[in-house]
Protein backbone atom coordinates (compact mmCIF):
# COMPACT_ATOMS: atom_id res chain seq x y z
CA UNK A 1 0.00 0.00 0.00
CA UNK A 2 1.29 3.47 -0.89
CA UNK A 3 0.10 7.20 -0.95
CA UNK A 4 0.63 10.20 -2.24
CA UNK A 5 0.31 13.39 0.13
CA UNK A 6 0.24 17.08 -0.25
CA UNK A 7 2.34 19.15 2.48
CA UNK A 8 3.47 22.74 1.47
CA UNK A 9 2.74 22.37 -2.06
CA UNK A 10 4.99 19.81 -2.59
CA UNK A 11 3.85 16.20 -3.54
CA UNK A 12 5.29 13.11 -1.54
CA UNK A 13 4.70 9.19 -2.40
CA UNK A 14 4.74 7.28 1.01
CA UNK A 15 4.67 3.90 2.26
CA UNK A 16 4.48 2.80 6.26
CA UNK A 17 8.25 3.13 7.40
CA UNK A 18 9.44 5.62 5.03
CA UNK A 19 11.41 8.25 6.55
CA UNK A 20 11.02 12.08 4.51
CA UNK A 21 12.24 15.62 5.00
CA UNK A 22 8.68 18.08 5.03
CA UNK A 23 7.96 21.62 5.10
CA UNK A 24 8.90 22.60 9.27
CA UNK A 25 6.04 20.99 11.36
CA UNK A 26 5.26 23.15 15.19
CA UNK A 27 5.80 20.09 16.61
CA UNK A 28 8.48 18.53 19.13
CA UNK A 29 10.71 15.66 18.57
CA UNK A 30 8.94 12.43 19.12
CA UNK A 31 5.45 13.67 18.39
CA UNK A 32 2.70 12.58 16.27
CA UNK A 33 1.94 14.62 12.99
CA UNK A 34 -1.61 13.81 10.95
CA UNK A 35 -1.36 14.46 7.39
CA UNK A 36 -4.85 14.64 5.70
CA UNK A 37 -3.74 15.81 2.69
CA UNK A 38 -4.21 12.60 0.59
CA UNK A 39 -4.45 12.78 -3.29
CA UNK A 40 -4.26 9.04 -4.29
CA UNK A 41 -4.18 5.68 -2.13
CA UNK A 42 -2.59 2.46 -3.84
CA UNK A 43 -3.92 -0.75 -2.26
CA UNK A 44 -2.96 -3.99 -4.17
CA UNK A 45 -5.04 -3.56 -7.80
CA UNK A 46 -7.41 -0.75 -6.24
CA UNK A 47 -6.46 2.99 -6.96
CA UNK A 48 -8.36 5.46 -4.94
CA UNK A 49 -8.26 9.19 -6.64
CA UNK A 50 -9.46 11.94 -4.63
CA UNK A 51 -10.75 15.03 -5.91
CA UNK A 52 -8.65 17.12 -5.04
CA UNK A 53 -8.22 15.36 -1.42
CA UNK A 54 -9.98 11.89 -0.26
CA UNK A 55 -12.17 12.61 2.49
CA UNK A 56 -11.44 10.46 5.75
CA UNK A 57 -8.22 9.94 4.90
CA UNK A 58 -5.08 10.58 6.46
CA UNK A 59 -1.45 9.44 7.12
CA UNK A 60 -0.02 9.14 10.70
CA UNK A 61 3.79 9.94 11.76
CA UNK A 62 6.27 10.76 13.80
CA UNK A 63 8.60 13.58 14.24
CA UNK A 64 12.08 12.19 14.13
CA UNK A 65 13.77 16.13 14.40
CA UNK A 66 13.46 19.47 13.14
CA UNK A 67 16.65 20.70 11.36
CA UNK A 68 17.68 23.13 8.53
CA UNK A 69 19.01 21.98 4.98
CA UNK A 70 22.18 23.08 3.64
CA UNK A 71 22.47 26.35 2.24
CA UNK A 72 21.24 27.43 -1.03
CA UNK A 73 23.42 30.88 -2.85
CA UNK A 74 21.73 32.94 -5.27
CA UNK A 75 23.68 35.35 -7.23
CA UNK A 76 23.02 37.35 -9.54
CA UNK A 77 25.64 39.42 -11.82
CA UNK A 78 25.22 42.43 -14.36
CA UNK A 79 28.54 43.65 -16.25
CA UNK A 80 28.15 47.33 -14.61
CA UNK A 81 29.78 48.72 -11.83
CA UNK A 82 28.46 47.38 -8.50
CA UNK A 83 25.77 45.72 -9.93
CA UNK A 84 25.92 41.96 -8.16
CA UNK A 85 23.27 40.27 -5.36
CA UNK A 86 24.30 37.42 -3.81
CA UNK A 87 21.53 35.67 -1.01
CA UNK A 88 21.84 33.23 1.18
CA UNK A 89 18.88 31.05 2.25
CA UNK A 90 18.22 27.38 4.43
CA UNK A 91 15.08 25.82 4.23
CA UNK A 92 13.27 25.07 7.96
CA UNK A 93 12.46 21.23 7.61
CA UNK A 94 10.84 18.62 9.48
CA UNK A 95 12.49 14.60 8.94
CA UNK A 96 9.45 12.25 9.61
CA UNK A 97 8.64 8.38 9.90
CA UNK A 98 5.37 7.59 8.13
CA UNK A 99 3.76 5.27 10.88
CA UNK A 100 0.16 4.17 9.43
CA UNK A 101 -1.72 5.20 6.01
CA UNK A 102 -5.82 5.25 7.10
CA UNK A 103 -8.36 4.77 5.09
CA UNK A 104 -11.87 6.85 5.46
Amino acid sequence: MYAIIEIGGKQYKIEKGDVINIERQDKKEGQAVSLNKVLLLVEKDEVEVGQPYIKGAKVEAEVIKNFKASKVISYKYRRRKASHWKKGHRQLLTKVRIEEIHIG
